[in-house]
């Protein structure tokens, strides 16, 4: 799979945070979409069958966090590969989902592409 054909949902409710990751992953070829919360996240998922990863920070604002919302991709749409992240020393409360990566912040581009070249067999 190219990665012009992968496309991955970023989910990250500091915009500066997002901006970044989202323009590394495209910078790379990866379609890409962004969501600024779990529900916003959710909306586009049910929009686009064709997303193939989430990438979402733990703490975020709204109904669910980022470990709550990579629980539920994984019951809803089981193809789609996880990879969540914090900045949060033990920011994990509860264990990931199976076949979830976790990437501690603050991380670089070139780790971020490593971890999503892995979960997409690249």
């Amino acid at each position: 799979m190219g990665n012009a054909s992968v496309r991955i949902l970023v989910v990250e409710d500091e915009a500066l945070i997002r901006i970044a990751t989202v323009a590394a992953l495209e910078a790379a070829g990866y379609s890409v979409f962004e969501a600024s919360g779990a529900d916003e996240a959710i909306s586009l998922l049910e929009a686009d069958p064709e997303i193939h990863v989430v990438v979402t920070d733990v703490h975020m604002p709204g109904t669910m966090d980022g470990l709550r919302l990579a629980h539920y991709v994984r019951g809803r749409w089981p193809p789609i590969r996880l990879l969540v992240v914090s900045g949060v020393p033990g920011g994990l409360h509860s264990p990931l989902p199976d076949g979830a990566l976790f990437l501690d912040k603050p991380f670089g581009e070139d780790r971020l592409l490593h971890v999503v070249g892995r979960l997409v067999g690249a």
